[in-house]
């Protein structure tokens, strides 16, 4: 059973007195631990999709399976219970309440769910990427690079089975983004997540286990295999 699939998958939106279809049929299983890289060009659909297979959006038409269970016709109160702990988000803008501290942006998912140990899985998690000195500084003290890697360990405290990764390191230089890059696969691989990852960087996609290309709503291709990629 794949941990995520869609079928069919279709997006339109009215534009005038035409619809434009963003997503025109989209068929994609990805497997359980699998890292899969979204790629295309602006207007390719990728974010679209993403959102989608995440349960952000409704699709015009399609269906899309969660481990095994089909999400696109769930009340939204359904969809909610069931991605709380079982899918994660990272965001290019990292989305960090800038009156908490590094560790309290991290626990208060946790907390408002009522996760035991909560507090000790933060401090662990922000040890894990490089901020165990950081807990107590505000997302203003911290560099961009590191204000990500506040948002990774965030995304990965609640031990979600399925991350979903919009642009993470598109707001960071080369450099830092791609150590980023390098923590967000070595936390997925020890944890078995699935990832799906929207990126315009073939470095980034580089490291994926399978990148799908889209154009004008369609996939365009898809590549197998990792490849050599700079740290």
């Amino acid at each position: 059973m794949p941990a995520l699939e869609c079928r069919g998958l279709k997006k339109e939106l009215p534009s005038g007195a035409h619809t434009l279809a963003i997503l025109a049929g989209i068929d994609l299983a990805i497997e359980a631990g699998e890292f899969v890289a979204i790629l295309g060009p602006s207007g390719s659909g990728k974010t679209t999709l993403l959102g989608l297979l995440a349960g952000l959006d409704r699709p015009s038409a399609g269906e899309v399976w969660l481990e095994g269970r089909r999400i696109d016709a769930l009340s939204e109160d359904a969809l909610a219970r069931l991605r709380r702990g079982r899918v994660g988000f990272v965001f290019q803008s990292f989305q960090l309440l800038g009156n908490l501290t590094a560790l309290e942006n991290v626990l208060l998912p946790l907390e408002l769910v009522g996760v035991a140990g909560a507090r000790a899985r933060s401090v662990e998690l922000l040890g894990e990427v490089g901020l165990g000195d950081r807990l107590d500084h505000y997302p203003a003290q911290l560099s961009g690079g590191e204000q990500q890697r506040v948002a990774l360990a965030r995304a990965f405290a609640s031990e979600p089975s399925v991350l979903f990764a919009d642009e993470p390191t598109g707001n960071l230089d080369a450099e830092t983004g791609a150590r980023v890059l390098l923590l967000l696969d070595a936390l997925r691989a020890r944890r078995q997540v699935t990832l799906v990852l929207v990126t315009h960087d073939p470095e980034v996609a580089a490291r994926a286990d399978r990148r799908v290309h889209l154009r004008a709503g369609k996939i365009e291709r898809i590549e197998f295999g990792r490849e050599t990629a700079r740290a």
